[in-house]
């Protein structure tokens, strides 16, 4: 087993996406290769296999190598509920929400639980890709870190510090971040990467060579600015799609604590469609179509909702015939109440809902999480193939849900769609990435002949494409060290 860690200057560096593709050159090697993040803290989650929640970036990585997403991926993630504080999910289920003070304190458990999930990971691969989170330069952090250098140190395993020229100061993000580093931990740094090139390499190399006699440590390549690269968005919000030609708008909601918006990239890509986000201070767009996301604190939002005149915007929306649909908090807050009398997600209490389905939702201990396969049942139209998967702690009912549910899966059914056909709600994550589906409900909101979007099938383009680029772009022969690692025969001829 081998183990390499890539650390980057600040968030949005490009570590996520390194890992991907390196994971993907070397999973179409035929190699063994898993990524790891110690701790993630994202709003955008996904469902594993083995019935967990990890980040969803860690689940893209795990397509990258050609894996089934597992919660040993990322044994640590924390989902943002306030300003102060965070849902702490430990091995893929919610263990409790914690302010930053009592998270600090619980950082030696959650050390214990990262070191053995990676310790289970290694059992099964060669080579271990870790991501890091930030910067391993946020001094206020460093005490009990476990997310970059603590874990470094602890497993004691080489590092590859990332860093992105398109931000600007690249040779000081790199040669600061080192500089605040102990003499162990700089020790432990292999070399850089710079990522987010654009123009003449040439003109850039006076710097390669100045950083890496300043730091005696080799650049091991600079990647180009890939533009168009669509990869799922850690947390950061996706810009909206604007396209004049549109012949579909859709305005979705940014909530306070939005949760999965990568529910909507398919629709972002889609050249038929406008997807417009839509922020505090801003009214609803004139639309055909409103979609209430996900949400972490659903009744907060709600209340969000009603203080940004949304509710009024609804409405008015509806009188002039267009469609609203909501997902997971979205799909709760459609309904006539969220009651949470065990403080769930805040102080106890009940909200009234929109009312614009007949259900009612109550918030409980424990979470639902399942990924699931089945069709979907619109009103005068085919059944269409869904998948997806489900992540909430509520529990709904009401006359609203039709003794024929609109999606029917192995377990049962889910959804519910108003009298008039024009407000759909559902608690599936994902739903628009089946191409199936992601049709019929076009269709539904107007759009009659658009063919769909296979997010998949984008996916893998875009992995080939930044594993071919990484290919061109890194040091040949830390490539082929990282290959041998990975290769079993090479790591048992070692041993």
């Amino acid at each position: 087993m081998a183990t390499v860690m890539i650390q980057g200057t600040s968030s949005d560096a490009g570590k996520s996406t390194l890992v991907a593709g390196l994971g993907r050159l070397l999973a179409r090697q035929g190699l063994s290769v898993a990524p790891f993040k110690p701790q993630n803290m994202a709003l955008n989650s996904a469902v594993t296999e083995n019935g967990g929640e990890i980040g969803r970036s860690q689940a893209l990585q795990a397509q990258a190598c050609q894996l089934p997403p597992h919660t040993d991926m990322n044994p640590v993630l924390l989902k943002p509920n306030s300003d102060t504080g965070a849902q702490v999910v430990i091995n893929g289920h919610a263990l409790s929400d914690m302010d930053a003070v009592r998270y600090h304190d619980y950082k030696p458990k959650a050390l214990a639980a990262v070191l053995a999930a990676h310790q289970r990971l290694a059992q099964r691969h060669r080579l271990i890709l870790v991501e890091g989170a930030g910067s391993p330069a946020e001094i206020n952090l460093r005490a009990g870190d476990i997310a970059n250098m603590g874990f470094a140190e602890a497993a004691d395993c080489p590092v590859v510090l990332v860093a992105d020229i398109d931000k600007g100061g690249v040779f000081a993000q790199l040669v600061g971040t080192l500089a605040l580093l102990s003499e162990s931990e700089q020790a432990r740094v292999a070399g850089f990467v710079i990522n987010c090139f654009r123009g003449d390499l040439a003109l850039l190399q006076p710097g390669l060579d100045w950083l890496e006699h300043k730091t005696g440590k080799p650049v091991l390549g600079v990647v180009p600015y890939l533009h168009g690269l669509y990869l799922d968005a850690e947390d950061a919000l996706t810009p909206s799609a604007r396209r004049a030609s549109a012949r579909l708008r859709i305005a979705v909601p940014v909530f306070s604590r939005i949760s999965n918006h990568t529910d909507f990239d398919a629709l972002r890509l889609n050249p038929a469609v406008e997807l417009l986000w839509v922020g505090p201070g801003d009214a609803l767009p004139a639309c055909d179509w409103v979609i209430l996301p996900g949400s972490k604190n659903v009744r907060r939002d709600l209340t969000l909702l009603r203080e940004q005149g949304w509710d009024r915007d609804l409405q008015r929306h509806l009188r002039y015939g267009g469609k609203v649909m909501g997902i997971c908090g979205g799909y709760q807050m459609l309904g006539r109440c969220i009651s949470d009398p065990d403080g769930i997600e805040g102080e106890p209490g009940s909200t009234e809902g929109l009312g614009l389905l007949d259900i009612e939702t109550r918030l409980r201990p424990g979470k639902d999480l399942y990924r699931v396969l089945g069709e979907l049942n619109l009103p005068g139209q085919p059944p269409a193939g869904v998948r997806g998967y489900e992540i909430h702690c509520g529990k709904t009912w009401g006359d609203g849900l039709e003794s024929e549910p609109l999606y029917l899966f192995r377990r049962g059914g889910d959804g519910a769609l108003s009298p008039d056909g024009q407000v759909l709600g559902t608690y599936v994550h994902g739903i628009f990435d089946h191409p199936e589906a992601q049709q019929a409900l076009l269709h539904w909101a107007g759009l009659d002949d658009s063919p769909a979007i296979d997010i998949d099938e984008v996916r893998e383009q875009a992995l080939e494409r930044l594993a071919d680029t990484l290919a061109q772009s890194l040091d040949p022969a830390w490539l082929a060290q990282l290959a041998a690692l990975a290769r079993e025969d090479m790591v048992e001829a070692a041993l």
